[in-house]
């Protein structure tokens, strides 16, 4: 039976091209043109290598693809292809999860070779750690989370402008995550009513804090942001089974915070007029 390949590249040329010569040489080849295609194709079917662009849309959006790999078909052997050759330190820094890597344009014979080297010295597969839910992983992250997301908040001039010492910007940040976390655990629809008056609270915090409306948006819009970026980096401990349930609910209590958070706000506005 044919080695199966998962290519994974944004370029329909290059995908068509490969993908040809790929299977000129005996291999099956399936061509995934995004992440969420390559996650798609890699929870339904069985693959003995992953071929993957390094930047798919999004830079480094390949080693989201090889995370996921490495958690759901460990046995499966891991390439990234980059055109920056500059990349090689970070690249190393990843070994643990990447195979190997090639440049851009590859070069054919040295593509083959590799692929077929590395099935022939197939490494032994580490035991598996426990799946984590999305929750999990958040309160983890906790203090990573705080600190990711002040570092965006004091990059944007509109959020800097405002004169706040970083313990009253972050006061509010700490309850957020740990109601997303616990919304997940228990599955539930509607925010817990503590949330709910915390968030109320935080919206006339700012308020007499000098803030506006856009700029409380904002600062929750750079925590999804930051989120986001935390659980990529956690993909390969994560149970994929629950991810889009879980965030999901994030997205929804992240919402809902929000509201009550300007509905605080509007009270305090009220108030003063």
């Amino acid at each position: 039976m044919a080695t199966r390949i998962l290519f994974v590249d944004d370029e329909a040329g290059i995908r068509t091209t490969l993908k040809v010569i790929l299977e000129q040489h005996g291999f099956d080849v399936t061509t995934a043109a995004t992440v969420r295609e390559a996650l798609e194709h890699l929870n339904h079917a069985p693959f003995e290598v992953l071929l993957s662009d390094l930047n798919i849309g999004q830079p480094g959006d390949g080693f989201t693809v090889v995370s996921a790999m490495r958690r759901v078909q460990p046995q499966a052997a891991t390439f990234i292809i980059t055109g920056y050759p500059d990349f090689d330190t970070a690249l190393q820094a990843i070994r643990s999860q990447v195979d190997d890597y090639l440049l851009k344009p590859a070069d054919v014979p040295t593509l083959i070779h590799t692929i077929k080297n590395r099935l022939e010295h197939r490494r032994t597969v580490p035991q598996e750690k426990p799946l984590k839910r999305v929750s999990q992983l958040m309160l983890e992250n906790l203090g990573a989370i705080i600190k990711e997301w002040l570092i965006l908040v004091k990059a944007h001039p509109e959020l800097n402008a405002i004169p706040v010492n970083d313990r009253d910007r972050i006061d509010h940040l700490p309850k957020i995550v740990e109601e997303l976390a616990g919304r997940v655990d228990v599955l539930s629809n509607i925010s817990s009513e503590k949330a709910k008056k915390d968030s109320a609270e935080h919206g006339k915090e700012r308020a007499r804090q000098g803030y506006s409306i856009p700029l409380i948006v904002i600062e929750m819009r750079l925590l999804q942001r930051v989120l986001s970026f935390v659980l990529q980096r956690n993909l390969i401990r994560m149970d994929l089974s629950t991810v889009v349930g879980d965030m999901m609910q994030v997205g929804e209590s992240l919402q809902e915070q929000l509201e009550f958070s300007i509905r605080g706000f509007q009270q305090v506005a009220r108030e003063a007029a």
